[in-house]
Protein backbone atom coordinates (compact mmCIF):
# COMPACT_ATOMS: atom_id res chain seq x y z
CA UNK A 1 0.00 0.00 0.00
CA UNK A 2 1.13 3.49 -0.97
CA UNK A 3 1.99 6.13 1.72
CA UNK A 4 2.00 9.86 1.25
CA UNK A 5 3.54 11.54 4.00
CA UNK A 6 2.88 15.46 3.96
CA UNK A 7 4.80 18.13 5.58
CA UNK A 8 5.80 21.66 6.00
CA UNK A 9 2.92 23.60 6.42
CA UNK A 10 2.40 26.09 9.42
CA UNK A 11 0.89 29.31 10.22
CA UNK A 12 2.70 32.45 8.09
CA UNK A 13 1.84 35.89 7.91
CA UNK A 14 0.16 37.37 4.63
CA UNK A 15 3.13 37.78 2.27
CA UNK A 16 4.82 34.55 3.86
CA UNK A 17 6.44 32.02 1.95
CA UNK A 18 5.91 28.22 3.46
CA UNK A 19 7.49 24.95 1.55
CA UNK A 20 5.73 21.84 1.60
CA UNK A 21 7.31 18.02 0.92
CA UNK A 22 5.23 15.56 0.19
CA UNK A 23 6.78 11.42 0.31
CA UNK A 24 5.96 8.57 -1.29
CA UNK A 25 6.82 4.77 -0.26
CA UNK A 26 6.03 3.65 -3.70
CA UNK A 27 8.81 1.80 -6.05
CA UNK A 28 7.57 3.14 -9.34
CA UNK A 29 7.03 6.78 -7.95
CA UNK A 30 8.80 7.94 -11.23
CA UNK A 31 5.93 6.59 -13.34
CA UNK A 32 3.42 8.80 -12.07
CA UNK A 33 2.62 12.64 -12.58
CA UNK A 34 1.90 14.16 -9.58
CA UNK A 35 -0.08 16.80 -7.94
CA UNK A 36 -0.83 18.91 -4.85
CA UNK A 37 -4.09 19.53 -3.86
CA UNK A 38 -6.24 21.50 -0.70
CA UNK A 39 -9.00 21.31 1.19
CA UNK A 40 -10.86 23.28 3.45
CA UNK A 41 -14.04 22.89 6.15
CA UNK A 42 -16.44 24.60 3.08
CA UNK A 43 -15.25 23.58 -0.10
CA UNK A 44 -14.46 20.42 -1.88
CA UNK A 45 -10.82 19.19 -2.02
CA UNK A 46 -9.70 20.88 -5.02
CA UNK A 47 -6.21 21.03 -7.30
CA UNK A 48 -3.91 23.29 -7.20
CA UNK A 49 -0.60 22.48 -8.96
CA UNK A 50 0.78 19.71 -10.84
CA UNK A 51 3.94 17.88 -12.75
CA UNK A 52 4.41 15.73 -14.96
CA UNK A 53 7.01 12.44 -14.99
CA UNK A 54 9.86 14.15 -16.25
CA UNK A 55 9.31 17.56 -14.48
CA UNK A 56 9.30 19.24 -18.10
CA UNK A 57 5.30 20.24 -17.45
CA UNK A 58 3.89 22.19 -14.51
CA UNK A 59 0.39 22.69 -14.51
CA UNK A 60 -1.40 25.81 -11.51
CA UNK A 61 -4.53 26.43 -10.68
CA UNK A 62 -5.43 30.30 -11.39
CA UNK A 63 -5.42 31.22 -8.19
CA UNK A 64 -1.75 30.19 -7.06
CA UNK A 65 -0.50 30.84 -10.96
CA UNK A 66 3.14 33.16 -10.67
CA UNK A 67 3.08 32.70 -6.55
CA UNK A 68 3.88 28.98 -6.00
CA UNK A 69 6.04 26.43 -7.62
CA UNK A 70 5.85 22.63 -7.42
CA UNK A 71 8.37 20.58 -8.27
CA UNK A 72 10.23 16.47 -7.65
CA UNK A 73 12.66 14.59 -7.10
CA UNK A 74 12.47 11.32 -8.20
CA UNK A 75 15.46 9.57 -6.83
CA UNK A 76 14.19 10.90 -3.35
CA UNK A 77 10.32 10.07 -3.99
CA UNK A 78 9.38 13.31 -3.21
CA UNK A 79 7.35 16.25 -4.28
CA UNK A 80 7.45 19.93 -2.80
CA UNK A 81 5.60 22.78 -3.09
CA UNK A 82 6.81 26.40 -2.89
CA UNK A 83 4.41 28.95 -2.09
CA UNK A 84 5.61 32.51 -1.96
CA UNK A 85 2.93 35.90 -1.66
CA UNK A 86 0.66 33.48 0.74
CA UNK A 87 -2.75 35.06 0.91
CA UNK A 88 -5.41 34.58 3.68
CA UNK A 89 -7.35 32.19 1.20
CA UNK A 90 -4.59 29.81 0.76
CA UNK A 91 -5.43 28.54 3.97
CA UNK A 92 -6.55 24.68 3.99
CA UNK A 93 -4.84 21.34 4.51
CA UNK A 94 -2.11 20.64 1.69
CA UNK A 95 -2.25 17.08 0.11
CA UNK A 96 -0.38 15.50 -2.67
CA UNK A 97 -1.44 12.50 -4.70
CA UNK A 98 -0.95 11.37 -8.23
CA UNK A 99 -2.70 13.95 -10.83
CA UNK A 100 -4.85 11.44 -12.67
CA UNK A 101 -6.66 8.04 -12.48
CA UNK A 102 -7.26 5.99 -9.62
CA UNK A 103 -5.41 7.92 -6.60
CA UNK A 104 -3.28 6.50 -3.54
CA UNK A 105 -4.76 6.25 -0.25
CA UNK A 106 -4.55 10.35 1.21
CA UNK A 107 -2.28 11.01 3.32
CA UNK A 108 -2.83 13.11 6.47
CA UNK A 109 -2.11 16.48 4.54
CA UNK A 110 -0.31 19.44 5.85
CA UNK A 111 -2.16 22.62 7.59
CA UNK A 112 -1.41 25.44 6.42
CA UNK A 113 -2.73 28.84 7.93
CA UNK A 114 -2.21 32.30 6.27
CA UNK A 115 -3.41 35.33 8.58
CA UNK A 116 -4.22 38.61 7.50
Amino acid sequence: QVQLVESGGGLVQAGGSLRLSCAASVRTFSSYAMAWFRQTPRKEREFVAAISINTISTYYADSVKGRFTISRDNARKMVYLQMNSLKPEDTAVYYCNVQSGPQWTWGQGTQVTVSS
